[in-house]
């Protein structure tokens, strides 16, 4: 049962830091995680997520169709999906880096699509982002400020691992 939308960012960053070869307990949960399908997540970010390296980016890549959540799949209701997606769209286009030149200081379409997604679904979205302040004339947005102003419940890993009841 899906309990998480993740972000490409909640399992690569905590890997750099964390690596598999010396955090092997915790990992080995993560995968555990992956392969129960626990973690939603749209085509987009699936896609940034198999490059992740090891054999997180293994479970990653073999669980595929249990992770990805596809418009046009009846199973789920995708055509909210769509609304809060374009809404999303219309409602930040002036945060969206692929609107306003390729900006690397905010947010993504594939950042959006992972903030849509849980939103339809009813669950957090995993990130490592942090909240940035808003300020007046400011384009920069991150994935925290949009959850915060779609109401979408965001947890860092660690947040996620407590919420779990995770500890190694």
């Amino acid at each position: 049962m899906i309990k998480y939308c993740f972000d490409t960012s909640g399992l690569s960053n905590p890997l750099e830091t964390m690596p598999e070869d010396i955090h092997v307990s915790l990992w080995n949960t993560i995968r555990g995680h992956v392969h129960g399908a626990t973690i939603a997540v749209t085509k987009e970010v699936h896609d940034e997520m198999c490059l992740i390296p090891g054999t997180v980016g293994s479970a990653v890549v073999a669980c595929k169709a249990a992770m990805i959540y596809e418009v046009g799949d009846d199973s789920w209701n995708w055509h909210a999906y769509l609304e809060h997606a374009v809404r999303m769209q219309s409602d930040y286009q002036a945060h969206i880096s692929e609107f306003i030149g390729g900006s690397k200081k905010t947010i993504g379409l594939n950042d959006l699509s992972i903030i849509a997604l849980a939103k339809t679904l009813g669950k957090p979205v995993v990130s490592m982002e942090d909240f940035v302040p808003e300020t007046s004339g400011s384009i920069k947005r991150r994935i925290p400020n949009i959850c915060h102003a779609e109401g979408v419940p965001h947890l860092t890993f660690n947040a996620f691992l407590r919420n779990e009841r995770l500890s190694f």
